[in-house]
């Protein structure tokens, strides 16, 4: 089903499915990543394009989200942002996935509970890919596998466009959530794929992984030209 029926016509493939432009940004800082997210969103909302999906991986960051009520101060020179996405307080950084999705939700799908459970699904079927159970635990957001956190997720949306998006942990130190309370959890419940036996870790295996199942999720096809 189209995301919105006032999206224009070129922003739908000939089957009738929302494209979706994919955007491998590489390394970034969270400042540069959150203003292109800005933009897109502002253009998105103007249906200047169609639905995104930017996959990065940050320089070293601790993000805190509206949610959350923990005074945190800058510790081995990690920068503390402030950000409009709902939950607490995370890390990103070198060896860890961010996907920000920057979709317009139709009026069929402006339940954002339902939102977060299908970014959970994403990330569950990228799991599934590699022979590990992804899971969901009632009451939290995020994606575990058994008793740990493996993935963060967090979103805000603007005029019905949502963006921010999730962190999957691959092979990033488990040690940098030691200084605060991830998602507030208990340190110790962070996990990161590395540790889930012998998986491939290749960026763009991973990304390709990422946009596949975010299209079999949501029902997109991918702008012509990506992969």
């Amino acid at each position: 089903m189209p995301a919105d029926a006032t999206t224009p016509a070129k922003f739908f493939g000939a089957s009738g499915e929302p494209l979706l432009e994919v955007r491998r940004l590489g390394r970034t800082t969270y400042a540069a990543a959150h203003a292109l997210q800005q933009e897109l969103v502002e253009q998105r909302i103007e249906e200047r394009i169609p639905d995104q999906l930017l996959l990065t991986e940050h320089e070293p960051v601790i993000t805190v989200g509206r949610g959350s009520a923990q005074a945190l101060a800058e510790t081995h020179g990690v920068p503390i942002v402030s950000v409009e996405r709902g939950g607490d307080a995370t890390w990103h950084g070198p060896g860890q996935l961010v996907a920000y999705p920057i979709v317009r939700l139709g009026p069929e799908r402006r339940d954002l509970h339902r939102y977060l459970r299908d970014l959970e699904e994403v990330v569950i079927r990228m799991l599934a890919e590699h022979g590990l159970c992804g899971s969901r635990k009632p009451g939290l957001t995020g994606v575990w596998l058994g008793e740990k956190k493996i993935c963060s997720l967090g979103v805000a949306v603007r005029r019905w466009v949502a963006w921010h998006g999730f962190a999957l942990n691959l092979s990033n130190d488990l040690h940098v959530f030691q200084d605060f309370r991830p998602c507030g959890l208990d340190p110790g419940v962070m996990t990161r794929l590395a540790d889930h036996g012998d998986l491939p870790m290749a960026d763009l295996l991973l990304e390709g992984s990422a946009a596949r199942n975010f299209c079999a999720v949501f029902g997109h096809s991918i702008r012509s030209g990506q992969s």
